[in-house]
């Protein structure tokens, strides 16, 4: 059984809704999901839009492989309307990021895990720290929330309040 830790986000619509349909999504067809984290209001990050998103961290146990585990992720993307535009960060209703499976490193042209900029961005390293704090990035060696430390990301993230 693998660990796969996912980050949800969105700014269109009802944010919130999105974030609770997703998870239900993620269980039934990646896996049983074994954490969350709170929700997360940010800013957006590489480009301007007035809705902020509304981020969260959930960690599935799962029999699939990454890739699988991306298809998937593709599909539910798409069920809710999302259209990925390749290099151009833009609003969407819905978003799916693998950041980490077990300890995998996987650097495919479709596929990169971890995250290749999860340590950048405080709207991850937020709520993955008040999940997994002592769980190590198997590229930098260091525990997220010394990663989250470290971040100079200066982006708002605060927990959201309904």
């Amino acid at each position: 059984m693998g660990k796969s830790y996912l980050l949800l986000g969105g700014n269109i619509g009802n944010r919130a809704m999105y974030l609770e349909s997703a998870r239900k999504q993620i269980s039934r067809f990646i896996g049983d999901i074994e954490n969350v984290s709170s929700i997360y209001e940010t800013e957006p990050w590489g480009f301007s839009h007035e809705t902020p998103f509304l981020n969260q961290v959930v960690i599935s146990l799962t029999r699939l492989e990454p890739g699988e585990i991306m298809r998937r992720i593709r599909d539910i993307e798409k069920s809710f309307g999302r259209v990925r535009e390749k290099d151009h960060y833009s609003a969407r209703t819905i978003d799916i990021d693998i950041l980490f499976y077990d300890d995998m490193i996987i650097k495919k042209e479709d596929l990169v895990i971890p995250h290749p900029r999860l340590h950048e961005r405080r709207f991850v390293l937020a709520p993955l720290t008040e999940v997994e704090p002592d769980l190590v990035h198997p590229v930098f060696k260091k525990s997220i929330s010394v990663l989250y430390a470290e971040c100079d990301d200066k982006l708002k993230v605060r927990k959201f309040e309904e």
